[in-house]
C-alpha cells in the first residue's frame, strides 16, 4: 500500500512505495533549501523541473535537471535548493 508524507510545513510531499526490486519515494518539492538526511543508500531522480544540491562530501553546489540523479550514502544528510516545483523519485537500497 502507499504511504502519503509531507516534510517542512507541506512543501515536499512524497508517495513511498515498494517497487519490483526497491523501496521508492515519488514527489514534488516547491521552492525553498531544504535538509535531507537519509539512513540508506538513496538514488534521487530528477523528474521534471530542477534542484541544485550539495552533497556530502562535497563544496560544490550541483544542478541536477530532468532524467539527472544523484547517490547519497547511507546514514548521511544533503541540502538542497529549488526555484520551481520539481519532481523527483527516489530508490533507496
Amino acid at each position: 500500500m502507499f504511504e502519503v508524507n509531507a516534510y517542512f510545513d507541506g512543501n515536499v510531499k512524497s508517495i513511498a512505495f515498494q517497487g519490483d526490486d526497491l523501496a521508492s519515494t515519488v514527489g514534488v518539492m516547491a521552492p525553498g533549501e531544504y535538509t535531507f538526511g537519509t539512513s540508506q543508500n538513496e538514488v534521487m531522480t530528477v523528474i521534471s523541473g530542477k534542484l541544485t544540491a550539495k552533497l556530502p562530501g562535497t563544496d560544490n553546489w550541483q544542478t541536477f535537471t530532468s532524467s539527472q540523479s544523484f547517490s547519497v550514502l547511507a546514514n548521511s544528510s544533503f541540502n538542497v535548493k529549488i526555484e520551481s516545483d520539481t519532481a523527483y523519485l527516489c530508490t533507496y537500497e
